[in-house]
């Protein structure tokens, strides 16, 4: 393990630009896993990180002890609390993070098994839950459109619980080349649609399609989608969150799949 203790240490420096910049993580293929959940998970999918930063305080924890003693010592550096407080978004944490290179998916020939597209969708929060979702819904394929948050952010990873790891998600796919290699019927949801989701058969596959959170589903999704459907809402709101609304569309899904009880 190596021991920095100073806020001028080259290395400690780098670390410090990389949490401070989205920008410079997603240019660099790069993210920041923090908490002891996320760092076991990808320890069990892919492997040893590029660098595991633990504070002083958390190797005094047993889960972070099994944790450390999974990844070779020369990539763990080893943090006092408040060096790590300068890395860390995350107010309370367990003071460990790790620097990973994500985990990269290719957009397939053809897509014949349900899916989820992210069309814009800007708020990390909101994108981490669709994560959160499909994963737990046996979707294994996401798409995110540009000018979708980036998948890989902190605050996506932290919404997402893990849901990165069970998913191939692909990103800045642009609709055209999508929608040219969709095998599946297409899906969106609508305030103004006339079929309600519970009365359209979802026992197949469906390409769902989520928009941005105020301009919602774009044009050319819009011209190729074949299912508009509708949410009914008894108490008369306008809309719901765009999270929301996938788990429901997700999970009527799934229940419908299940076939009569």
């Amino acid at each position: 393990m190596k021991a920095i203790t100073s806020r001028d240490n080259p290395l400690y420096k780098r670390l410090k630009a990389l949490a401070a910049s989205t920008h410079q993580q997603k240019k660099g293929g790069q993210a920041l896993l923090e908490g002891f959940h996320l760092a076991s998970a990808y320890l069990d999918v892919a492997g040893q990180p590029e660098t595991c930063v633990v504070t002083e305080g958390a190797l005094q924890h047993g889960e972070a002890q099994v944790i450390v003693a999974r990844i070779e010592a020369e990539r763990i550096v080893v943090l006092p609390d408040a060096l790590f407080g300068q890395l860390s978004n995350v107010v309370h944490g367990v003071g460990m993070l790790l620097v990973v290179r994500k985990l990269g998916a290719v957009l397939p020939e053809r897509v014949d098994a349900s899916c989820v597209v992210l069309d814009g969708v800007q708020d990390a929060g909101n994108v981490g839950s669709i994560l959160r979702s499909a994963a737990a819904a046996g979707v294994k394929q996401v798409f995110c459109a540009p000018g979708t948050a980036y998948a890989w952010s902190s605050k996506v990873l932290r919404s997402a619980m893990g849901a990165h790891f069970l998913l191939d998600v692909v990103e800045d796919v642009p609709a055209t080349a999508l929608i040219e290699r969709l095998a599946i019927p297409a899906a969106m949801t609508d305030s103004h649609a006339s079929q309600a989701i519970y009365d359209c058969d979802l026992s197949g596959p469906v390409a769902w399609v989520f928009g941005n959170e105020g301009a919602g589903v774009s044009e050319p999704w819009r011209a190729a989608v074949a299912h508009r459907l509708t949410i009914p809402q008894p108490g008369g709101m306008e809309s719901l969150n765009v999270a929301a609304a996938a788990a429901i569309c997700l999970f009527e899904q799934c229940r419908q799949q299940r076939g009569p009880r």
